[in-house]
C-alpha cells in the first residue's frame, strides 16, 4: 500500500510548544543585536542546529540555487559562511556576488530572512577560519572537488581517508579553494509565528544613514 503524501501533509501541525512573544516596539536599533538575542535564545530553547542556514544565489542565467550552509559568524562586517571558491556556489558568488540567507527556528516559530552583496575574506583569514575548526571540516576541505561529478563511491572512500589521515598528521593543511564569505545585508526581516496566525514580521533596510524599520503584513 502507497503512502498519500498529501495526507501525510495535512496530518502535520506546527508551533505545539508555546510561542514566544515579540514586541516590534521594542526592537533595538540595529538587526545585529536583535539576531544575537533571537539566536541566543534558539540555543537556550533547545532547538536543533540552530547555526544552519538556507543560502540562495544565481546561476550566470539569473537562476535560483538554494542548499544548507553553516553560520560562521555575524557582527557588522556581516553574516560569514565558507565553501571552496571552485564549488557551484562558489562559481555562483564569483558570477553574481549577491545573496539571501534564511533561518528557522521552529521550538519557538521564528525567522529571519537575510539579503545583500556578498564579498570574500582574504586567502589568510579564509585559511585562519578553516583551521579554527574540526580535524572532520579540515578533511572535508581537503577533499575538495565539491559539486565536481564523481565517478563512484569507492574513489570518495579513497580521497576521504587519504584526506583524514593529512588533516590528522598535518593539521595547518592548506585547503587553497576554501573560502570565507561575508554577506553585508542591505534587508533583515524578522519573523515571530503565531500560533492564531497573527504573525509579526519586521524588516530592517539599510540607507546611507544607518537602519529603518517597517512592519509587513503576515
Amino acid at each position: 500500500m502507497g503512502t498519500d503524501l498529501h495526507d501525510v501533509l495535512r496530518s502535520l501541525r506546527v508551533w505545539d510548544a508555546e510561542l514566544p512573544s515579540f514586541d516590534p516596539a521594542s526592537a533595538p536599533a540595529e538587526p545585529l543585536a536583535l539576531f544575537t538575542e533571537w539566536f541566543t535564545r534558539a540555543v537556550a530553547a533547545g532547538q536543533t542546529e540552530p547555526h544552519t542556514m538556507s543560502l540562495a544565489t544565481a546561476d550566470e542565467d539569473g537562476l535560483p540555487d538554494a542548499r544548507i550552509v553553516m553560520l560562521h559568524g555575524a557582527d557588522e562586517n556581516g553574516w560569514s559562511f565558507a565553501s571552496h571558491a571552485t564549488s557551484r556556489k562558489g562559481r555562483q558568488l564569483a558570477e553574481r556576488p549577491y545573496a539571501a540567507l534564511g533561518f528557522y527556528w521552529p521550538a519557538q516559530g521564528r525567522q529571519i530572512r537575510i539579503r545583500g552583496p556578498v564579498t570574500t575574506a582574504s586567502p589568510e583569514e579564509s585559511q585562519a577560519d578553516l583551521h579554527a575548526r574540526s580535524t572532520g571540516a579540515l578533511a572535508a576541505a581537503l577533499v575538495g572537488r565539491q559539486s565536481d561529478v564523481l565517478p563512484s563511491l569507492a574513489e570518495l572512500d579513497r580521497a576521504s581517508d587519504a584526506a583524514w589521515e593529512r588533516a590528522e598528521s598535518a593539521p595547518d593543511s592548506p585547503a587553497p579553494t576554501w573560502t570565507l564569505y561575508r554577506l553585508r545585508p542591505d534587508e533583515v526581516e524578522f519573523f515571530q509565528g503565531d500560533a492564531r496566525r497573527r504573525h509579526a514580521r519586521l524588516v530592517y533596510r539599510r540607507t546611507e544613514t544607518g537602519w529603518t524599520t517597517e512592519l509587513l503584513w503576515p
